[in-house]
């Protein structure tokens, strides 16, 4: 089963994380950068293309065979819907309809959630804030592997069989590091997701449903666009933990590659995170960077000095509610 990963434990740093800093420079060095701040005027009508795509794809393939449904859920419905949840990501920061109109953005995220066949949109929401106030925070950021996770996947095959599996513990993790009560937006969500689903049973049967949640699992799993899950904080490179991407998958991911300019700058659309990148290069063109997806894939499985231990981590302060 190969060579255990050599790592026993997370990088612990006791730092702040850089990303706060990094704001702070480029926007005294660039105030210009703060234009780009704001909703992104098409998302919505991009997200609204999508969810109706996945409409129609579910009556396309209601009279398949078994065999075609899980190939076209993983050949293309997945890769929508994995798309659609980092449409859900971005619209977790408000830039759908802006901040003034921030229950738009829930009740819009609910609406991108509908072809992924299982409530999502407000349980991320509610997680993915800790994520960027406590980047790394132990107890906090439920983004980072448990510590069995560390310990128990750490050859090539149990590695491989975690990436299979991830979607599995990028939902179940919070519940067990970082449990929260459950909201009426989620209730809301998990409502309108199962009525959608039971018009969707009742309209073309089964086959349908299991494109949906199938496409949702397997492309959240083992393929080529999960790989932005290892590359954007695993440590490649020790004293880095966030990275970039800049490839052309970022055109089916709303630009979620550009992922140190993302967290250095959250409030601003992926469509506009290339021109943070152009207007402060000095600040990002010596990081360290992924070129493949499918490259940070195979090292993830195959460079026993990586794995779910990978990860850095630090002991954040709670930061009193507004």
């Amino acid at each position: 089963m190969g060579n255990r990963v050599t790592r026993g434990d997370f990088e612990w740093v006791y730092t702040e994380q850089p990303h706060t800093q990094r704001r702070k420079e480029i926007l005294a060095k660039y105030p210009e950068i703060k234009t780009l701040m704001g909703p992104d005027p098409h998302l919505k009508w991009i997200v609204s293309g999508m969810v109706f795509m996945q409409f129609l794809a579910c009556y396309l393939v209601k009279d398949l065979s078994w065999k075609w449904i899980f190939f076209w859920a993983y050949a293309f419905g997945g890769c929508i819907n994995h798309s659609l949840t980092l449409a859900i990501h971005d619209i977790s920061h408000n830039v759908a309809f802006g901040n003034k109109q921030a229950k738009w953005n829930r009740w819009f995220a609910v609406f991108a959630n509908l072809p992924v066949g299982i409530p999502y949109s407000a349980s991320f929401k509610k997680y993915h804030i800790d994520h960027h106030r406590y980047l790394g925070g132990d107890s906090l950021d439920v983004d980072i592997p448990t510590d069995f996770e560390g310990w128990f996947f750490c050859t090539p095959l149990r590695k491989l069989l975690w990436l299979f599996l991830q979607p599995l513990f990028y939902s179940l993790r919070p519940l067990y590091v970082n449990p929260k009560a459950i909201t009426r937006m989620e209730i809301f969500n998990a409502l309108v997701q199962f009525s959608i689903d039971l018009i969707i049973y009742y309209l073309w049967g089964l086959k349908p449903i299991i494109y949906l949640i199938a496409g949702t699992i397997l492309c959240m799993g083992l393929h080529p666009i999960s790989g932005h899950f290892i590359a954007e904080h695993y440590m490649f490179l020790k004293g880095y933990e966030t990275y970039s991407y800049y490839g052309p998958l970022n055109c089916l991911t709303f630009n979620v590659g550009y992922h140190m300019e993302h967290h250095d700058f959250p409030s601003i659309p992926g469509c506009r995170l290339p021109m943070v990148k152009k207007i402060a290069a000095e600040y990002y063109d010596n990081l360290p960077y992924h070129q493949s997806w499918i490259r940070v894939l195979w090292d993830f499985v195959f460079d026993d000095t990586i794995g779910p231990y990978s990860r850095v981590k630090r002991q954040c302060k709670l930061a009193k509610e507004s």
